[in-house]
């Protein structure tokens, strides 16, 4: 079978590729192209669209952006027709993959979306076009399949793959690491518009606790000399790349950036500032 699927943010990159090592266990011959990140490249999916060109947040980014905003959904359509996958994989991101699921249920194109969008939380009238666009909603969230039930659209809970991601890496972390045992790790979030906001605040703090050692988690994708600019007056400060979870296996505490990151940190017992 062919699948086309769509990611926009790192925490979709992250649950993207595990799904796709999961159809290629079922479906060898599977064959996968989309939007995503590094991890779903690497997972065996031929990558169209990298989600760091992707990441406007706000009202005046999304309409300094708004030309290639429009150029990327234009872009994906073409794609998409000239894939004729047998099914469109859409994974939370709703801003973008709603107007596609619009899109191509017009075309006669089976749409399965996997992890809803939170519906629940706010805008809730999107239910509408999920119900009237979305063939198979896979959601994450116990409570999210009585949400559903409640508009009359039948959703299938499959668990959050976030538990058993963060198991897997428990078992099979190996050894010490080089950071002594007060450490507070510094999870600012993956976008550069969030981490110019949330890190200042967060190394401000980190000045009231001298005994402790603060290490910052670093984006996948972004530039090592970003961060630099950032800490150079925290001489103190340190970063890291591709090691939040040994970072957080380490940690006495946490600051982090509202999102995927807050449950992650949960999941490793760590205790958090939510930012």
């Amino acid at each position: 079978m062919r699948y086309y699927i769509i990611a926009g943010e790192a925490s979709g990159d992250l649950h993207g590729s595990n799904l796709i090592r999961e159809l290629k266990l079922l479906d060898t011959a599977a064959v996968i192209r989309g939007w995503g990140g590094d991890l779903m490249q690497e997972a065996g999916m031929e990558l169209r669209k990298h989600y760091q060109d992707l990441a406007f947040m706000g009202f005046y980014e999304v309409l300094k952006n708004l030309p290639t905003i429009l150029r990327n959904l234009k872009f994906c359509k073409q794609d998409i027709l000239e894939f004729q996958p047998d099914a469109l994989v859409l994974i939370d991101y709703p801003g973008f993959n709603l107007r596609i699921a619009e899109w191509a249920h017009k075309q006669g194109l089976k749409i399965i979306y996997y992890i809803s969008p939170q519906v629940w939380a706010w805008k809730e009238n999107r239910v509408k076009i999920i119900k009237e666009c979305v063939d198979k909603m896979l959601v994450i969230l116990p409570f999210e399949k009585d949400f559903y039930r409640k508009w009359g659209f039948e959703v299938e809970y499959v668990g959050h793959p976030l538990v058993e991601v963060v198991e897997k890496h428990r078992q099979s972390a190996q050894g010490p690491w080089t950071l002594d045992s007060h450490v507070i790790a510094l999870l600012p979030g993956s976008r550069k518009q969030e981490i110019l906001k949330k890190l200042p605040v967060m190394l401000e703090a980190s000045r009231a606790f001298p005994q402790y050692e603060f290490v910052v988690a670093r984006a996948p994708g972004l530039d090592e000399k970003f961060y630099e600019e950032i800490l150079r007056p925290y001489p103190n400060v340190k970063g890291v790349q591709g090691k939040t979870y040994d970072l957080l296996m380490r940690a006495k505490a946490a600051l982090v950036t509202s999102g995927t990151a807050t449950l992650e940190t949960a999941l490793f017992g760590v205790p958090e500032v939510v930012c």
